[in-house]
């Protein structure tokens, strides 16, 4: 069992190394990135940097690998016919949802 020391100490370690990397660029570049590229790239950090946590959860989600891309097609649908993103989101879990269920009331 951790003790509240411990896990005292391992909080601060990870806020003070998340603060760390996060004042970094605002320490070592002091003046404003005017390079389209550099800025392009910079703008795309989050969405790929969540796009690569996420991604491959998806296919384990749904208890199943059938289910999950029933849910990942459904969502490509959706998204496509640029649906809100609450709209895409339940249609995703009700498309997994209904290929996890349905073999359950036939079989």
């Amino acid at each position: 069992m951790l003790s509240l020391s411990v896990f005292f100490k391992y909080v601060a370690v990870m806020a003070l190394v998340t603060y760390f990397l996060r004042a970094l660029p605002f320490v070592l570049v002091k003046k404003k990135i005017t390079n389209v590229y550099i800025r392009s790239f910079l703008e795309y950090i989050p969405y790929g940097v969540l796009a690569a946590m996420t991604f491959p959860a998806v296919f384990t989600s749904a208890g199943g690998l059938v289910p999950s891309l029933a849910g990942v097609a459904v969502a490509l649908v959706l998204a496509w016919k640029k649906k809100s993103l609450l709209t895409v989101a339940i249609g995703a879990v009700a498309g997994a949802a209904l290929l996890t269920v349905i073999p359950q009331i036939f079989c």
